[in-house]
C-alpha cells in the first residue's frame, strides 16, 4: 500500500513539473509545449487523480495533490532564485532560454517527422 501511495506521488509529481514548465517558456515555444507535453501530463496528473480515488481516501489524496503543488511550486522558486543569483546578467540568461526554446523546439520536430 506505501509503494503504491508512493508511486501515485510520483506520478502525481512528474506530471505537474511538466505542467508548471510550460508557464515558463515564450507563446511561440509555448504552444508547442502545450500541444505536446502539457496535454499530456495533464491527462497524466487527471489519471494519476482518479487511481488515487479508486484506491486510497479522499483525504489521502487530498494531501498528496495539495503536496505535490506546494512541493513543485516551492522548487520552481528556489530554481528561480538560485539561477538569479548565478547569472547576473539578465540579456545572457534570456539568450540561454532562448537557446534551450528553440533546441526543444526541433526536438520535437525532429522526432515528430523522423
Amino acid at each position: 500500500m506505501i509503494i503504491k501511495y508512493i508511486g501515485f506521488l510520483f506520478t502525481l509529481l512528474w506530471s505537474y513539473t511538466f505542467i508548471k514548465s510550460q508557464s515558463i517558456f515564450k507563446k511561440g515555444s509555448g504552444i508547442l509545449i502545450t500541444i505536446f507535453v502539457s496535454n499530456i501530463s495533464w491527462f497524466t496528473f487527471l489519471a494519476a487523480c482518479f487511481y488515487g480515488f479508486k484506491n486510497f481516501s479522499i483525504y489521502q489524496v487530498i494531501l498528496g495533490v495539495v503536496f505535490t503543488v506546494v512541493l513543485v511550486h516551492l522548487a520552481f522558486a528556489r530554481l528561480s532564485e538560485y539561477i538569479n543569483s548565478k547569472i547576473a546578467d539578465k540579456n545572457k540568461l534570456i539568450r540561454i532560454k532562448t537557446i534551450v526554446e528553440y533546441l526543444i523546439i526541433f526536438l520535437i520536430v525532429y522526432y515528430i517527422f523522423v
